[in-house]
């Protein structure tokens, strides 16, 4: 058991906090390209190189697809590596993240979450992380900033697991927490290099006694067997995940248990899924509903991918009604989150109404009465297929 450190409590955007994160841990190599809501991550660690700080070699490249080839190419030759993006930075470089998976390089990216184009918007939604879903990168959503914090240098540790060695992306969302004030607990500087410890590189490039072979073509007689092999790595992250995240709570006394957070869920009759800044809002609306006698609760996701289905069937098997909010569209079908949460149910008996809603596309607001309309409108809901739109004028 891990001995539980004392911080300091300092006030701070979800910027700041990711770069502080970053600084404690000091990858060997930081290539970056700057883009709205992402920039200023870049800019504080560019400061701290700057400053020598930090001993990272930073690597400011001509587009965000070179950065993350930038990354693979460091990565592979033994070094540790961090990244970070939004958007139409992440669409351009979403090619080289399945390379960096494939690869089984541990890389890791801040998300900040911001809606792809078309028409322009530089807002928040999920519409970029749902773009890297299949990529074969781990996710993992931040409610606030001092989560945004925590899951950077847990997500450093998971990455690297032997197990697992893949690429980890933290979506913390944009301008909602990236450009917000909010008091974080930062932990000692030497508490964060010896949690995560010291980088030990897999077959590196550079490593000239033992040579080894990158990112060579796969006839179809090894194709399949290669991929089969990336799918280990993913079916091994659950575990490796909770083993990370108990020695972090540990190590910080902050809670993290599981792949979701349950509020108020024991008791509760209907309750809202949700990942990101607005579990927030949910919350307050849950504790508002809870003073009132109505039996509500909210299950936020903290891992996204890979989706573990057991342990949301014993946290929602339960209830009447689920209203599952996708903070993206998955055009032509239902959210993708919605997709995940019902396909848990496929093989049981005994399952809640789901219904989808899809909110907040392009930053807009989402207010606890809208929360509020979504728990009301679960009374007595039915099973539909019927997509349905918080906060839109129709």
């Amino acid at each position: 058991m891990q001995k539980t450190v004392v911080g300091y409590r300092k006030a701070m955007t979800g910027h700041k906090a990711v770069a502080e994160a970053m600084r404690q841990i000091e990858p060997d190599v930081v290539a970056v390209y700057p883009i709205t809501p992402q920039s200023e991550i870049a800019e504080y660690y560019a400061e701290y190189v700057h400053n020598g700080v930090v001993r990272t070699e930073l690597v400011p490249v001509e587009s965000e697809h070179s950065a993350m080839s930038a990354c693979v190419g460091a990565a592979a030759a033994g070094a540790r590596v961090m990244t970070a993006t939004a958007s139409q930075g992440l669409a351009l470089m979403v090619e080289v993240v399945y390379i960096a998976a494939g690869l089984r390089l541990p890389i890791v990216m801040a998300l900040a979450n911001r809606s792809l184009s078309a028409p322009i918007n530089i807002h928040c939604d999920h519409s970029d992380a749902y773009l890297a879903r299949d990529s074969g990168a781990i996710q993992i959503f931040a409610e606030s900033a001092q989560e945004a914090y925590d899951y950077m240098i847990i997500a450093q540790k998971l990455a690297e697991d032997k197990r697992v060695r893949l690429p980890v992306l933290v979506n913390l969302d944009g301008f909602t927490l990236t450009h917000t004030l909010q008091v974080v607990e930062l932990l000692p500087d030497e508490a964060v290099k010896g949690f995560v410890g010291e980088f030990e590189p897999i077959h590196p490039l550079l490593d000239v006694d033992n040579p080894s072979t990158w990112g060579a073509f796969a006839m179809p007689d090894y194709y399949f067997e290669l991929k089969r092999a990336q799918q280990a790595g993913m079916e091994a992250a659950p575990e490796a995940f909770l083993e990370v995240q108990k020695a972090f709570s540990e190590l910080s006394g902050r809670a993290y248990r599981g792949f979701f957070e349950a509020y108020r869920l024991e008791d509760a009759e209907r309750a809202i899924v949700v990942m990101g800044s607005t579990a927030g809002t949910a919350k307050v609306v849950v504790d508002e509903l809870r003073e009132r006698g109505e039996k509500v609760g909210l299950l936020k996701v903290w891992l996204w991918r890979p989706f573990v289905r057991e342990e949301l069937v014993k946290l929602l098997g339960h209830l009447e009604a689920v209203a599952v909010l996708d903070r993206a569209l998955s055009f032509g079908n239902m959210g993708a989150l919605f997709l995940d949460v019902t396909s848990a149910f496929v093989h049981e008996d005994k399952r809640p109404v789901f219904v989808n809603y899809i909110y907040g596309l392009g930053g807009r607001d989402v207010t606890t009465d809208q929360i509020k309309r979504v728990y009301e409108e679960l009374k007595g809901a039915r099973p539909s297929h019927e997509l349905r739109y918080l906060g839109l004028r129709e």
